[in-house]
């Protein structure tokens, strides 16, 4: 049977791919956006979460919230007005969202959110599952905020999943495309040592994720949104090298220049995080793509050619 599905985010780069995913498969699906935009199939209600402002409308027959909003973390240098930012664009969203299902006395089952990996800040060597502590730095804390935003909804007797995501593989969007673009121009390289782990994950799999959240009641709290087999900055690099035909240079781009170029937001890319996969697996959750290369094949097969 099909859900009833009120999405924020939805021109993000998961919503967009995410909102025909559920579509495609009999789901019922409105958004919230800023602005006025024509969507086939679907209704589009209006909300402004720095004015507080929603169209109460948007809950009607509404069982499940996806809330994916958010200012994107690495678009801009980490000023403390845009660290600010990013996390009121995620926190007072949810808040929003709670408060008007409460005025609205809304017969909301679900809340399902994006959250990070971030979560654990920089754990090195160490495999993290989603018991392990909340880390350190911006990002750490940001995700604490973020994902005790959405729990909020338990006290309201709502089920809560997080979907703390890794290094997302899109083609052409995203952390994949701003790492590829050097590597494409034959500068590429690994960054820092090269040797912190990146756990990332296809896009096709996340979108499948969400979906069994949304329609399998069992999916319940955190779950690390990774692949199976996390690979190293450097490792990852290279394969991405390999799938564009193109060199890698034999000296990575020092910590200290990054630093330099970046800020705070180096880490992002400086820190370490091999998440464990398991607590999904044990679901019965079938990876499309558990493999990087395999993964990044797909992604970049219509690309080859341009090479």
């Amino acid at each position: 049977m099909g859900k009833h599905i009120l999405m924020t985010g939805a021109t993000g780069m998961i919503g967009k791919k995410l909102l025909r995913s559920l579509l495609e498969k009999g789901h019922t699906v409105a958004i919230l956006s800023r602005k006025m935009v024509n969507i086939k199939e679907v209704k589009v209600y209006l909300w402004d979460v720095k004015k507080s402002s929603i169209d109460p409308n948007c809950l009607l027959g509404v069982d499940t919230i996806i809330h994916l909003a958010g200012e994107n973390i690495a678009s801009k240098k980490w000023t403390e007005a845009r660290k600010k930012e990013i996390i009121d664009s995620r926190v007072l969203s949810a808040e929003l969202l709670y408060k008007t299902i409460k005025i609205q006395q809304a017969p909301v089952k679900t809340f399902i959110s994006a959250a990070a990996l971030g979560y654990y800040g920089d754990t090195g060597e160490e495999i993290v599952t989603e018991e392990s502590p909340n880390g350190t730095g911006f990002l750490a804390n940001c995700c604490r905020q973020w994902e005790a935003a959405a729990d909020a909804g338990l006290a309201m007797g709502i089920r809560v999943v997080k979907w703390r995501l890794g290094f997302i593989l899109a083609p052409n969007e995203g952390a994949l495309k701003a790492m590829d673009q050097p590597i494409r121009y034959f500068v590429g390289s690994g960054l820092g040592s090269g040797k912190q782990w990146v756990s990332w994950v296809h896009i096709d799999d996340v979108l499948e994720m969400f979906s069994h959240s949304v329609e399998n009641q069992s999916y319940t709290g955190a779950y690390n949104a990774a692949a199976p087999h996390p690979a190293s900055n450097l490792s990852l690099s290279k394969e991405i090298a390999k799938q564009l035909h193109r060199p890698i240079w034999p000296i990575n781009v020092p910590a200290f220049a990054l630093k330099i170029i970046l800020g705070e937001l180096s880490e992002i890319v400086l820190s370490s995080n091999y998440a464990s996969a398991q607590k999904l697996l044990d679901t019965g959750f079938k990876f499309k793509y558990p493999q990087l290369s395999a993964a990044l094949s797909d992604i970049y097969k219509d690309s080859i050619s341009e090479s």
